[in-house]
């Protein structure tokens, strides 16, 4: 397979740089101002900020994937600047973000359905919820589970369905089928791989509401970072094959480079199957590292500790191909699509190695206010890698790129 890629030449590498280091700013300051510990309002407790930015992200892509900006113009209109197309579409994830999180979970959701969706039902339940923030912190971790879930199917959905089977109708019918379809997937994947794990965060554990955890006799554990593990290692596949292989070799499988059943089917099959590779090697790594871990093991020595790094490590690796993508125009760009993902997808896990040093590093005591080294329990790399995959989006996909991008389709001013 060839690929053409005529905006190679004039592509701005330098203003490209300029990009994410400003983006890495902007992700400062709202790290500061919501998240840090001397920050405003120290949401990072940490499964609250947690929840509230996983749903943030994805509000966006309901908006940008799932109802490809309807009500909205698909792309900025002639006669709209796309500053405040950017700014209405930004008001409007955030406004998304809170009626889910506080509308739709805490107050019908959790007093109406499912007491851990909503704190205060767990406080009137009694037993651990008998404090504001424990319970809050039970309810946030399940809204957390819930939209993992709901992330991994919607971006493996866009990577291998895309509009089918609904292409030939018009953009309302479009938008709101795929969502209620996402969403009926969505509340079986939650129910499967997180709902047990939840039920036994309360003592006693809510048996006759969750089975045990059906993966603690082989994981070890029976935390729902084992399931958290596994669908991150997933989604970077399913992420790498929509952007660093520009769809292929899932491509291959349907007309038009649109999507269809037996595309869609094979993404979430294969995905999954890399996901399990990865997860194994990433865990093999770790033994290596720490040794084998133990059930009852503490910091790098629990298997729950182990499942959750393996989740941020794969963050850290969609990162660097959403900057890969977004911001050095997918370098390189040659004839050959299977020689330019080769080396796109090693330049993301290079990437996201040098992300992970940086993570680790002195610098973040500083920038972030995290407390040093690995494997301390109130530090969640995640909250920060999908804080700053969310800024990408609004950037690239609400602001096109604003100010130095001049539009969709072309390179970077000069």
């Amino acid at each position: 397979m060839e690929t053409d890629s005529p905006l190679e030449n004039r592509f701005n590498y330098i203003m490209g740089l300029v990009n994410i280091v400003a983006i890495f700013c902007i992700v400062w300051l709202l790290w500061y101002i919501f998240m840090h510990a001397d920050g405003i309002f120290r949401l990072y407790t940490p499964m609250y900020g947690f929840s509230l930015v996983v749903v943030f992200f994805s509000a966006i892509l309901i908006i940008k994937d799932i109802f490809e900006f309807y009500p909205f113009a698909e792309k900025t209109p002639p006669d709209q600047s796309v500053l405040i197309r950017g700014i209405l579409l930004t008001i409007t994830a955030v406004v998304l973000m809170l009626f889910l999180y506080y509308v739709v979970f805490w107050k019908f959701l959790g007093e109406f359905g499912i007491t851990y969706f909503s704190p205060y039902s767990i406080i009137a339940a009694g037993s651990q919820g008998a404090e504001i923030w424990n319970a809050r912190e039970i309810s946030s971790r399940a809204i957390l589970y819930f939209f993992a879930a709901f992330l991994w199917i919607t971006i493996t959905w866009s990577a291998g369905f895309g509009r089918w089977p609904w292409q030939k109708n018009d953009r309302s019918v479009q938008a709101w089928s795929r969502l209620f379809t996402i969403l009926f997937f969505v509340v079986i994947a939650y129910t499967v791989l997180f709902h047990a794990s939840v039920c036994h965060l309360f003592y006693p554990a809510q048996v006759n509401a969750g089975v045990e955890p059906w993966w603690i006799s082989f994981a070890d554990t029976g935390s729902a970072n084992f399931s958290l593990g596994l669908l991150l290692c997933a989604l970077f596949w399913a992420v790498s094959s929509d952007l660093l292989w520009e769809g292929y070799p899932f491509k291959l499988l349907a007309k038009k480079d649109g999507g269809n059943f037996l595309r869609g089917l094979f993404v979430f099959i294969v995905t999954t199957i890399l996901g399990i590779i990865l997860l194994w090697i990433l865990l093999k790594g770790m033994i290596y590292f720490w040794d084998e871990p133990f059930m009852g093991g503490q910091y790098t020595d629990g298997p729950d500790f182990r499942f959750l790094h393996a989740a941020e490590i794969s963050g850290f690796l969609i990162l660097s191909a959403f900057i890969l993508k977004n911001y050095f125009n997918n370098f390189p760009n040659t004839n050959s699509i299977w020689l330019n993902a080769i080396v796109r997808t090693l330049l993301a896990i290079v990437g996201g190695a040098l992300v992970y040093l940086f993570y680790y590093s002195n610098a973040t005591v500083f920038f972030l206010g995290k407390v040093p080294g690995i494997a301390q329990p109130d530090d969640t790399p995640l909250v920060w890698t999908i804080l700053f995959l969310s800024i990408i989006a609004v950037h690239c996909d609400f602001f096109e790129g604003w100010p130095l991008k001049k539009d969709r389709g072309t390179g970077l001013n000069d």
